[in-house]
């Protein structure tokens, strides 16, 4: 095949606007939302970490007549990296198709909004599996109905009676603070866990003097003392295409559980995050995204076909800016 390719040097600029629009949309779907993203023109390379240790103690001593000051310093660790896979997927449109295609609808804008929802679904799926499951972050707790023994384990904060979330959540971010000297700024909630804590007769009786009397996310935000809180929506079918749908198929992707972390609102060099998203613009150009949609002909299937591709890698950065609330409703 000649190279480079129509699709290497072009990208088709109206149908990646109509996914763009809709990732702006879709606020289901968090994998953007709750890391930093650092685009990157590698697919791969190091980055640099500063380990806390030697910015966490003073060697400042008394200096005396004549006599030099105290030295010191910080190492430096060059050995993580990132590779940003690429994923990609299809849909292609039939001629006679389009041709028999009725308004409203538009068979190129519903193909691109299908391969972009695929995508997002896709990336949230890899946001859950390498953040919000256990044995990731610098703690682990579980919710429990006996036994509690701080911080393994906490009351279920569906349980009206015992279960505590502010004491908890205040608890979890004062830890991490005295740890790292950050506080955790960003809460990240399953659904079931957000339904939980609107309708926790603490919360409630906490908000019931504010002007609307309504639990939103920005007074659970002020509540638990962080500038935003994430509802994770998004939505998986399991079940295999052709196979009966039934309502067992479909179920939360992030599930009954709740990540506390700082994420750096400004990333740079010297400041530290949770997590990173590292996207590879050097492929996918300027949308600094790590995302394209591309459409072009298929003359001998009489098609043509939109395609979308992203490039992405997921790290943990600091894992003991995370605060992991497993399974913390029943």
């Amino acid at each position: 095949m000649p190279q480079p390719t129509q699709g290497d040097v072009h990208v088709n600029a109206p149908l990646t606007n109509i996914s763009v629009a809709f990732i702006q949309n879709q606020t289901d779907f968090i994998a953007s939302t709750v890391f930093p993203n650092i685009p990157v023109m590698k697919q791969s390379d190091r980055y640099f970490t500063y380990p806390k240790e030697y910015w966490f103690r003073t060697e400042a001593a008394l200096r005396g007549v004549s006599a030099e000051s105290a030295g010191s310093g910080y190492a430096i660790d060059n050995t993580p990296s990132y590779y940003c896979d690429v994923w990609a997927v299809h849909k292609d449109v039939d001629d006679q198709i389009r041709a028999n295609t009725d308004n409203p609808l538009d068979a190129d804008r519903d193909s691109t909004l299908f391969v972009t929802q695929q995508l997002l679904l896709k990336r949230d799926l890899d946001w859950a599996a390498s953040y919000f499951v256990s044995g990731i972050w610098g703690q682990d707790q579980v919710g429990a109905s006996t036994s509690i023994s701080y911080p393994s384990n906490t009351y279920f904060w569906d349980d009206y009676t015992n279960g505590d979330p502010m004491l908890d959540i205040s608890k979890a971010s004062t830890s991490m603070q005295k740890a790292t000297g950050f506080r955790p700024n960003v809460l990240v909630l399953g659904p079931e866990v957000y339904s939980a804590l609107r309708n926790h007769p603490k919360v409630l009786d906490r908000i019931k003097y504010t002007q609307r009397g309504i639990v939103t996310t920005e007074l659970l935000a002020a509540l638990f003392d962080v500038d935003r809180i994430v509802i994770a929506n998004a939505v998986k079918n399991t079940g295999a295409e052709g196979q009966t749908q039934t309502s067992s198929n479909y179920s939360f992707v992030f599930g009954k559980s709740a990540l506390l972390l700082y994420s750096n609102p400004t990333p740079s060099i010297l400041t530290p995050s949770a997590g990173y998203t590292f996207t590879w613009t050097g492929l996918f150009g300027g949308l600094g995204m790590g995302m394209r949609i591309n459409r072009f002909r298929l003359e001998w299937l009489k098609s043509d076909r939109v395609e979308g591709e992203m490039s992405y890698n997921m790290k943990v950065i600091a894992p003991e800016l995370g605060w992991f609330f497993s399974a913390i409703v029943q």
